[in-house]
């Protein structure tokens, strides 16, 4: 590519010769070689000017940077721009290009990746060649790949996407967090429609307010979807009618699910053990679905994913008769196991005061005995969460074992007693391994056991290092020990 392909997205008259070849975009100075464009975006632990020498010693073509960064004394031309998290992600479309023809993207505090999984399964379905992106990594046709970040930085992301759409993947759908959001990492993406789930407590380190929270969130729909293009609303969340004011303010083409939806009603629920009976109202007819999971949140999200597939031109029946297929994204209420008593024992993701309300509440209707909770909270994460999540488990749990999540950099003692501070009655085990050990052995017939916090993740972060842990391997090691 040709710096003046960037014409659009950069002021480049002037600063290099309009045919000068650029062979790549990059913040990370470590990943510069001869004729990368390097943008020196500031992030939460450096500035990337820090690292613009770095850059020009390795062979960059020039430096992108903000107006007034002073980085004359780099060696090399500087183009300057307003925000260069924005250039970047735009300059990373323009060299990449293609990407899937149909992209879909939600936000929401809880149910994202559920919701984009869901959205793959019912596409692929149909007969699309379908893949999904977000916090359980990339799922494809011959692809499947851990990942760990909701949203992928926007070079890895564009990417990302001309490998899938030069794979054959037509319909692509993807997380939307806040910080992405935020950071710009969603810029560029051609969107055909947009999903929003709920808003609750979260990343309170990183954003100052829930409003600015839900702001953030809100950048999906009035500055990246299209004009007239479908956003779809779950219309059951405190959370759900500033959502639609501000996508219809945005022009948008509002359509909502749920008990109150006006697009995909929600007219009657029937809960069982592993599935839930359902009948679903579309352009005035009704759809009798058994879908194969469990809990109210599932429902949820299992609308919001028909509702963006129907709006990216899948037929009403094909999408809602998938739901019945649908499989459950990794570790989110993942029954690994059942005690030779049949008591089952499920994994769930849930880190967040809202999600674990949601996951104990889903649970306790077929649930004869106890339902017995193991969760923690990460360390240098939102800290006010700590004791609400404390309150909810002893409040929706009969037993509460508090233990450590991914302690970070922090003492683990000290979260734990900031749990346990509104955890009356809650038995505390800072070893995990051994919590989930305890939690095991205490069950008896009818009982219901939720690891919940980290789910899909296979490691446990101590400090500055991260060792293998998995909830689900150790939650069969010890169902493989306990008493039959």
């Amino acid at each position: 590519m040709k710096l003046i392909d960037l014409a659009g997205i950069l002021p480049v008259d002037g600063v290099l010769p309009r045919d000068v070849e650029v062979n790549g975009v990059s913040s990370d100075s470590r990943q510069v070689t001869a004729g990368t464009l390097f943008f020196a975006v500031s992030g939460s632990k450096a500035d990337g000017a820090t690292y613009a020498g770095d850059a020009a010693k390795r062979g960059a073509v020039a430096i992108v940077a903000a107006k007034g960064a002073g980085l004359a004394s780099a060696g090399i031309p500087v183009i300057s721009v307003d925000d260069p998290r924005l250039a970047l992600a735009l300059s990373a479309a323009k060299f990449y290009g293609r990407q899937p023809e149909t992209m879909v993207a939600v936000t929401g505090t809880s149910g994202k990746t559920s919701v984009a999984a869901f959205t793959r399964q019912i596409w692929k379905h149909a007969g699309y060649a379908a893949a999904s992106i977000g916090t359980t990594g990339v799922v494809a046709p011959g692809r499947n790949e851990y990942g760990q970040l909701t949203t992928p930085d926007p070079v890895a992301l564009h990417k990302l996407l001309a490998e899938l759409a030069a794979s054959g993947v037509t319909h692509a759908s993807m997380e939307a967090s806040s910080h992405g959001l935020d950071q710009r990492r969603l810029d560029g993406v051609r969107l055909a429609a947009a999903g929003f789930t709920n808003l609750g407590r979260d990343h309170m380190d990183y954003h100052p307010t829930v409003e600015e929270y839900h702001r953030a969130k809100l950048r999906l729909f009035d500055t990246l979807l299209p004009k007239g293009a479908p956003a779809i609303v779950f219309a059951d969340d405190p959370w759900s009618k500033p959502t639609i004011d501000a996508a219809r303010a945005a022009g948008l083409k509002v359509l909502t699910v749920g008990r109150h939806g006006d697009f995909l009603s929600l007219k009657r629920v029937e809960h069982e053990r592993h599935r839930q009976r359902a009948e679903i109202e579309c352009d005035g007819a009704i759809h009798e679905i058994d879908l194969p999971l469990a809990g109210d949140f599932q429902v949820a999200n299992s609308l919001v994913a028909a509702g963006l597939a129907i709006a990216t031109g899948t037929d009403v029946g094909k999408a809602l008769g998938a739901l019945e297929y649908l499989e459950g994204a990794p570790g989110r209420l993942d029954l690994v196991g059942t005690t030779a008593a049949g008591a089952p024992v499920y994994v769930d993701y849930a880190h967040k005061p809202d999600a674990l309300e949601n996951v104990l509440a889903a649970v306790r209707p077929f649930t004869t005995g106890r339902v017995i909770v193991v969760f923690g909270c990460g360390g240098d994460r939102d800290r006010g969460k700590r004791p609400i999540m404390g309150e909810i488990a002893t409040r929706l749990a009969d037993v509460t074992i508090v233990t450590d999540d991914n302690p970070r950099s922090e003492v683990p003692e000290t979260i734990r007693a900031a749990i346990m501070a509104a955890a009356p009655g809650a038995i505390e085990i800072g070893d995990r391994r051994l919590a989930i050990q305890e939690a095991v052995g205490m069950l008896h017939a009818g009982d219901t056991l939720i690891v919940a916090g980290k789910g899909h993740e296979e490691g446990q972060t101590i400090g500055t290092e991260t060792l293998h842990f998995s909830d689900h391997e150790e939650v069969r090691n010890a169902l493989a020990g306990s008493p039959a």
